[in-house]
């Protein structure tokens, strides 16, 4: 009986785990990929960017997992790669950008660090951080609709398979979208010759410069974006199936790794949110105990799937970049669904959050800040206007 079970034991954690970095880089790579673009990366920066992200992603969910027995998923910032897309080049081009992912990692340690800090943090009215990240995504879950305007022929095909993805197997929609938009640019598409030529990612190293205006538009609100809709629901994800992991260490870590991945530039690691789901649950394993070896298993397999970052990024800078927007705001409708149901969450915040909200969709910008700076800066002016007159 000991050797039947042993290998089942060991079966069903490393599946969910497997299955969770399937489901997170097929999900994300595209979204990832277009925000280090946006800021100014090439291709092959972008490249290393996604390979470092994969390595540290792996990496420090393994160990983790492993020295806290619990299962600890890490993964890269979506939402923090969708704030990239939205602000666009900055003052000093990818160098200031990669200074700015330093900044916002040195932000995570000193929450990890100094309780105080961190718990300012989280003190941020939650339907403002909400309403600036819907702010973020609006224009990229625009895009799918506008493909479709622009290109129904390739665009229809890719947005059916997504809608009976969600009806039928909703965990793998935005995979099989992604599959299917890769099937039609082969066929449907012509890819410039030589394009696919280089597929190996090769670490590209960066020197970070360090810019105010970079530091307020990309590392402020990368890190709120990041702790907001990453690391808090991450851990509600394992707090809500009976774990209680140390904070101090994870941000600390994250924040670590994430600016040494800044130096090859990758942008932002933290706590897995939506796949922490598969790892952190009864699908991992009955036993809560053996749970743990979920996120080594999905270790293992971000740190191969990192072989594949030149391949994706070459590809993707290969192909139209409406479809390619169209597949990423797919797979951002979900978060912006959770942004705008979490901004409008109270009635005394509301019109505070839908202020940071246009402000933030809207991309102006001044002072050479991005709008997502400005949209909380207004929000928080008119929250604090509303509560200095409320009658006591």
């Amino acid at each position: 009986m000991r050797n039947d079970t042993a290998p089942r034991s060991l079966l069903q954690p490393m599946t969910a785990g497997f299955l969770a970095a399937l489901v997170g880089f097929g999900s994300a790579f595209p979204i990832v990929l277009q925000g280090l673009s946006a800021v100014g990366a090439s291709p092959a920066q972008a490249a290393s960017g996604l390979l470092a992200l994969c390595i540290v992603t792996g990496l420090l969910g393994a160990a983790h997992s492993i020295a806290t027995r619990q299962p600890i998923s890490i993964a890269w910032s979506t939402p923090g790669a969708a704030l990239l897309i939205a602000t666009g080049v900055p003052e000093g081009g990818f160098p200031a950008a990669v200074g700015a992912f330093i900044v916002a990692g040195g932000l995570v340690v000193i929450a990890g660090l100094w309780r105080p800090f961190g718990r300012a943090v989280v003190a941020i009215p939650m339907g403002l951080a909400s309403a600036m990240l819907a702010g973020v995504l609006l224009d990229l879950c625009l895009a799918p609709v506008r493909a479709v305007g622009a290109l129904p022929e390739l665009a229809l095909p890719i947005v059916v398979t997504w809608a009976l993805g969600w009806r039928f197997a909703r965990l793998y929609a935005v995979p099989l979208a992604v599959l299917v938009a890769v099937l039609i640019i082969l066929i449907a598409t012509p890819i410039p010759e030589g394009a696919l030529a280089d597929i190996w990612p090769n670490p590209v190293l960066v020197m970070p410069e360090f810019t105010l205006p970079a530091v307020v538009s990309i590392a402020v609100p990368l890190f709120i974006v990041t702790m907001a809709s990453q690391n808090v629901p991450g851990l509600a994800v394992l707090r809500g199936n009976g774990y209680r992991p140390e904070v101090a260490p994870v941000f600390v870590s994250t924040g670590l790794f994430g600016a040494a991945s800044a130096l090859f530039g990758g942008h932002a690691v933290n706590l897995a949110a939506i796949t922490a789901a598969l790892c952190a649950g009864p699908e991992a394993h009955p036993d809560p105990a053996r749970r743990y070896l979920a996120p080594v298993a999905a270790g293992v397999a971000y740190v191969l799937l990192g072989l594949f970052a030149g391949f994706a990024a070459s590809f993707i800078a290969a192909s139209p970049p409406l479809l390619i927007q169209a597949v990423a705001g797919l797979a951002l409708l979900s978060s912006l669904a959770g942004a705008l149901a979490g901004a409008l969450g109270r009635d005394d915040e509301r019109l505070p959050a839908v202020v940071t909200f246009v402000t933030t969709a809207s991309g102006v910008g001044f002072f050479g800040i991005g709008s997502a700076f400005w949209g909380l800066v207004a929000g928080g002016l008119l929250l604090a206007l509303g509560r200095s007159g409320a009658v006591r």
